[in-house]
C-alpha cells in the first residue's frame, strides 16, 4: 500500500504496519518481502509491516515460493496462537458467565478472593504471548509516531489488561465504591483475552484470504514445466534427446514438444507444426496454429502435433516471468483513490483515541454506578471497534485481486493509476498498423507494364524474383512481403550484389548483374522506366494498401499492390466500443488514400493520416486539451512518445519491447477486444474498492458510536468490548471476500 517505503530487509511497513512482500522476478532465488499496504517497506525475511504492523508478503511470487496457507510462515505463527488462546480465554468466558449466573456452580467451588487470581493466570499467556505481535506492532506504531490499527488494538487491550491487574495485585488502592463483597474491584481479563483470541481469528481468516488473491499468478506460475527435451546440436551423430531442468535451457537450443505437453520457454518453431493453448497467457480461448516461424510462449500447453522449436527466451526473459513481475509490482502499487482512504487513516486514530477519552471522561462523570467500570469498558470498545484494518484493506485487496484477474485474460496491468482511469476513458486512439491491421502486409494484385501483359506468367514471376531479392537486404515491413510471396511460388532467391535505401522513395542494388529498383514513382523517374500514362499506377486497390514499382534496368516491369488485412476482431471491438461511448480516433503514417479507405470501411468517423511521432504526441495533447479522458493503442517504437502522454497509454502485446515499456497496460494478445476486457476489469475493479471503502466508512461511522453507548440513554444498550472485537475483525475479513469475487469477474 506505500510503494515510496523501501526496506533492505524483511518486516512490517513503518507507515501502515503490513507486512513486506517481495517483488524480485520469477526466475530470482532471493526473496524479498513487502507490505501490501506500504510498498516502500522492503526486507528480505517475512515479518510484520513497521508502519501499519500487517505481514509483510513476497514482492513477487516464484516458482520456488508457493505462498499458500501451508507455506505462509507467519499463518503457521498466528494459527498456533490463535489456538492457544483459545484454549485459555475458553474457561475465561465460563467464569465470566458463570459470575452473572449464580446459579452455576463454579462460584462456590472457588472462594471469591480466588477468581480473580484465576483469571489473571489464565489471561496473562493469551495477552503477553499470543497477543505480543500486536504489542510489538504497537509500540512500533509509536516509534515511528504511524498510528494505525494495531495502536488501538494495544492500546484497548493493553487498558482492560493492565487495570485488571493492578485491580488484581493492589486492591485496596481503589476505593470502596468500585469493590465487590471479595474485595476485589472487578476485572476485564476475559475482555482483553477476549479480544485478543479474536483478533488472532480475524488474523488468520485475513491471512487465509489474502493467500488467496494472488491464485492466477500461481495458475501460471504452476502451468510452467520443470523439464525441457533438448536435441543434440544439428548434424551430430548421435542426434540424441535429453531431458534437462528448465533452468539448464540456453537460448539457442533445440527443444522437442511432443503432443499435450507444456511448452517450456520463448521461441520459435523450426520443424513440423501443431496448435497451441495459448488461454492462460493470451485469454483467447481458441488453440492457435502455429507453423515453422511461428513464434511459441513458454508455459503454453501443446496440441495434437510434435514439432521442434529453438529458444530464444529464457529465465527470468520469458513472458511468463515477465508477465509475473509485471503483475507484482502492480498490485502494491496504490490507485489515486487511495489518497482519500489515507487522508482518512491520517487521522482516523488520533480522533478515535481522543472520542475513546471522552468516552471515558463522560461515563466516568455523567455515568451510572459503578462509572469507572462503565467508563473503562465503553472506552475500550471504541478503540477496539474502530481498528482501520477495513479501511486500509480496501483499496489495495481490490487491485491485488483485479491485477490478477487481468493477467490471466491477458491484460497486464503496470500500475494502479492505468486501471482506475481506465474506467474513465472516452476518447480511444488508435494506431492503424499493428493494431487495427495484422501489420503483416500481403501481396494482393499485379499491375503489369504492357510489355508485360500476362499477371501470372513468367514475366510476372521474374519481376517478383527480382524484387523479392531485392528485398532481402532491407527491414521494411512490405520486403518481408515480397519475401514471403516469392517463397511461396517456390522462387529461387539471390543474394543482392548491391543495396541501397533512398528515404521516402524505395531502394535499388544489382540483382544477378542487372539493377532493379523497387520503390514508388518518383524512384522510377530517377531510375529512367518509363510508366505509361495508361497504366494505373499502384493498381486497383491502392486506396486500401500500398503499391510498390518494379524497374530492371531502366525499364519498368510492373507495379505490386499490397495490403495489411483487418484484424478479424476489429470491426466488432469498434462497435462494441462505440456503444459504450467511446469516441474512436484513428492515427496512422501511411497516406490518406489508404487511411480513408480503412477509416471508412471499419465506421470510424474521425482520422489523421501521414502523421508522423511528434504528431500523434500533439493529436494527444489536443485531446486532452479539450478536457477528454485519452487513452492511446499502439505498438510501434513511433507509438512510444504517444503512448506515454495519454491519460492511459494501451500496449499491444505483439508490439515492440519499447511500446510496451510505455503503456500503462499491455494486451497480450494485442487485439481491441483486450480493451473492452481491459475497461470491463476496470470498472469491476472500481466498483468493488467503492463497495469497500463504503463499507469501511459505515462500519466506523455507525460503529464507534453505539460504541461509546449513544445508545445506552434510549435503549439501555451497551456494546461489549468483546463483541467490538469481534466485529472488528469481521469487517477486515468482509472487505478482503468482496475483493475476491473479482477474481470471477466477468470480462
Amino acid at each position: 500500500m506505500c510503494p515510496e517505503v523501501r526496506e533492505t530487509k524483511p518486516g512490517a511497513c513503518p507507515s501502515c504496519g503490513m507486512a513486506l512482500e517481495s517483488e524480485l522476478p520469477i526466475a530470482s532465488t532471493r526473496v524479498e518481502y513487502t507490505c501490501p499496504m506500504h510498498a516502500e517497506i522492503v526486507r528480505p525475511q517475512p515479518g510484520s509491516c513497521p508502519l501499519c504492523g500487517m505481514a509483510l508478503e513476497p514482492r513477487t511470487l516464484s516458482a520456488a515460493l508457493n505462498p499458500g496457507a501451508g507455506d505462509n510462515p507467519e499463518l503457521r505463527d498466528m494459527t498456533r496462537r490463535f489456538w492457544a488462546s483459545l484454549v485459555l480465554a475458553a474457561p475465561l468466558m465460563a467464569i465470566a458467565m458463570a459470575a452473572m449466573l449464580w446459579q452455576m456452580p463454579l462460584p462456590r467451588l472457588l472462594p471469591g478472593a480466588s477468581l480473580p487470581w484465576l483469571e489473571l493466570a489464565l489471561a496473562t499467556p493469551v495477552v503477553l504471548w499470543s497477543g505480543s505481535p500486536f504489542f510489538q506492532r504497537f509500540w512500533t506504531s509509536l516509534v515511528n509516531r504511524s498510528p494505525n490499527m494495531f495502536t488501538l488494538i494495544g492500546m484497548g487491550t493493553g487498558v482492560a489488561y493492565g487495570y485488571s491487574v493492578i485491580a488484581t495485585l493492589a486492591p485496596r488502592i481503589f476505593p470502596e465504591s468500585l469493590r465487590t463483597m471479595a474485595g476485589y474491584p472487578e476485572v476485564y481479563f476475559e475482555a482483553a483475552a477476549a479480544i485478543t483470541t479474536l483478533v488472532l481469528l480475524g488474523q488468520v481468516m485475513e491471512l487465509r484470504a489474502r493467500s488467496r488473491t494472488s491464485a492466477a499468478i500461481r495458475a501460471l506460475l504452476d502451468l510452467s514445466p520443470k523439464t525441457a527435451r533438448r536435441l543434440g546440436p544439428e548434424g551430430s551423430e548421435d542426434g540424441g534427446e535429453k531431458d534437462i531442468p528448465l533452468e539448464q535451457v540456453q537460448p539457442g537450443d533445440r527443444l522437442r514438444v511432443r503432443p499435450g505437453e507444456k511448452i517450456p520457454v520463448d521461441g520459435v518453431l523450426v520443424e513440423g507444426r501443431s496448435s497451441v493453448d495459448e488461454s492462460m497467457i493470451t485469454g483467447e480461448s481458441m488453440p492457435v496454429e502455429k507453423l515453422p516461424a511461428s513464434k511459441l510462449i513458454g508455459a503454453t500447453i501443446n496440441g495434437g502435433g510434435s514439432f521442434i522449436m529453438r529458444a530464444e527466451r529464457v529465465g527470468s526473459e520469458t513472458l511468463l516471468a515477465q508477465i509475473v513481475q509485471l503483475v507484482g509490482q502492480a498490485q502494491r502499487s496504490r490507485a489515486p483513490i487511495q489518497r482519500l482512504a489515507d487522508r482518512v487513516a491520517k487521522w482516523f486514530v488520533p480522533i478515535v483515541v481522543a472520542v475513546a477519552l471522552v468516552t471515558f471522561l463522560a461515563w466516568l462523570i455523567f455515568g451510572p454506578q459503578p462509572r469507572v467500570a462503565h467508563a473503562l469498558v465503553n472506552s475500550v470498545a471504541v478503540l477496539i471497534i474502530a481498528c482501520p484494518c477495513a479501511l486500509g484493506l480496501a483499496t489495495p485487496m481490490a487491485i491485488m485481486v483485479g491485477v490478477g484477474r487481468g493477467a490471466g485474460a491477458g491484460i497486464l496491468i503496470r500500475n494502479a493509476e492505468a486501471l482506475e482511469v481506465m474506467e474513465k476513458v472516452d476518447t480511444l486512439v488508435v494506431d492503424k498498423t499493428g493494431t487495427l491491421t495484422l501489420g503483416k502486409p500481403q501481396l494482393l494484385g499485379t499491375s503489369l507494364s504492357p510489355d508485360n501483359p500476362d499477371p501470372t506468367g513468367p514475366n510476372r514471376s521474374e519481376a517478383l524474383r527480382l524484387a523479392a531479392s531485392l528485398e532481402r537486404a532491407s527491414e521494411h515491413p512490405l520486403a518481408t512481403a515480397f519475401v514471403q510471396a516469392a517463397e511461396r511460388q517456390g522462387l529461387h532467391l539471390s543474394q543482392p550484389a548491391e543495396f541501397a535505401s533512398i528515404a521516402g522513395k524505395g531502394i535499388t542494388g544489382i540483382v544477378d548483374g542487372k539493377r532493379v529498383a523497387v520503390g514508388n514513382a518518383a524512384l522510377m523517374t530517377e531510375s529512367g522506366a518509363s510508366v505509361g500514362a495508361n497504366v494505373n499506377f499502384g493498381g486497383s486497390n491502392a486506396a486500401a494498401g500500398t503499391s510498390l514499382s518494379v524497374a530492371v534496368d531502366g525499364k519498368y516491369l510492373g507495379t505490386f499492390n499490397f495490403v495489411d488485412p483487418v484484424k478479424p476482431s476489429t470491426p466488432g471491438a469498434i462497435r462494441s466500443l462505440e456503444a459504450q461511448g467511446i469516441h474512436i480516433v484513428m492515427l496512422t503514417g501511411d497516406n490518406r488514400a489508404t487511411a480513408s479507405n480503412l477509416a471508412q470501411t471499419l465506421g470510424i468517423a474521425e482520422f489523421e493520416a501521414e502523421v508522423l511521432p511528434a504528431g500523434k504526441l500533439q493529436v494527444i495533447r489536443r485531446l486532452q486539451g479539450q478536457g477528454r479522458v485519452v487513452a492511446m493503442a499502439g505498438d510501434g517504437v513511433n507509438d512510444a512518445p504517444a503512448l506515454a502522454q495519454a491519460d492511459v497509454g494501451i500496449a499491444m502485446g505483439t508490439g515492440t519491447d519499447v511500446a510496451i515499456e510505455s503503456g500503462g497496460i499491455t494486451l497480450v494478445k494485442g487485439d481491441l477486444t483486450g480493451i473492452l476486457r481491459a475497461r470491463r476489469l476496470s470498472q469491476a475493479t472500481m466498483r468493488n474498492i467503492r463497495q469497500n471503502l463504503f463499507f469501511a466508512f459505515v462500519y466506523n461511522a455507525v460503529g464507534v458510536p453505539i460504541a461509546a453507548g449513544i445508545l445506552y440513554p434510549f435503549f439501555g444498550i451497551l456494546l461489549s468490548p468483546i463483541f467490538a472485537a469481534a466485529a472488528m475483525s469481521f469487517s477486515s475479513v468482509s472487505v478482503i471476500t468482496n475483493a475476491l469475487r473479482l477474481r470471477t469477474a466477468k470480462l
